[in-house]
């Protein structure tokens, strides 16, 4: 019963990696790692649902980052507490 779960599992990897290769969808992995890169240099709250959402404090500071702008370092801000 196991061994079937996996293989399914496994199946189901696959299919996904096959639907990935669309273009729009590729870029959404892309900004979603760029924006895990930038919560992690940065300090900001990771949540997915903020990705492309103008109203986080988080995704409207990585498209400061972003576009060259001064964003501020939560680390930084962080440790004066």
């Amino acid at each position: 019963m196991v061994a079937s779960l996996t293989i399914n599992k496994n199946k189901e990897t696959k299919i996904m990696a096959k639907r990935s290769r669309a273009p729009a969808i590729r870029d959404v992995w892309e900004d979603l790692d760029s924006y895990l890169k930038f919560c992690r240099t940065f300090g900001y709250r990771y949540d997915e649902a903020d990705l492309y959402n103008w109203k986080s404090y988080a995704w409207q500071q990585y498209n400061k980052h972003i576009n060259g702008k001064r964003c501020k370092d939560m680390w930084f801000l962080d440790t004066s507490r």
